[in-house]
């Protein structure tokens, strides 16, 4: 069975959240960092990143799984969304190409 294709959002809590996040923030976004980590190298995400954009900055990831339930199961155990911090959207995505980072 080929594998499904999802976007994902990560909602933080306000929309200055990345310029002004507590000590407290900052630690839970570290341990959402090494689970991202963890699940690329796993290869359930093809890329992440931050997206700096001027109404607030976001996460955003593309995740490529078996099915739906894999996608909301990986943003349930986020670390981030554990604690109640963020929150996230996915939608599923069709891949029509893609290139390794260069």
């Amino acid at each position: 069975m080929p594998k499904l294709h999802f976007y994902f959002k990560l909602i933080p809590p306000r929309p200055s959240f990345a310029l002004d996040a507590n000590a407290e923030e900052l630690a839970i976004m570290k341990k959402h960092s090494v689970y991202f980590d963890e699940q690329f190298e796993a290869g359930r995400l093809l890329l992440y990143g931050l997206v700096p954009a001027q109404e607030g900055a976001f996460g955003i990831a593309i995740l490529e799984v078996e099915n739906e339930a894999e996608v909301r199961a990986f943003g349930e155990n986020d670390p981030s969304v554990l604690v109640g911090l963020n929150r996230f959207e996915i939608s599923p995505m069709r891949v029509t190409a893609a290139r390794a980072k260069g």
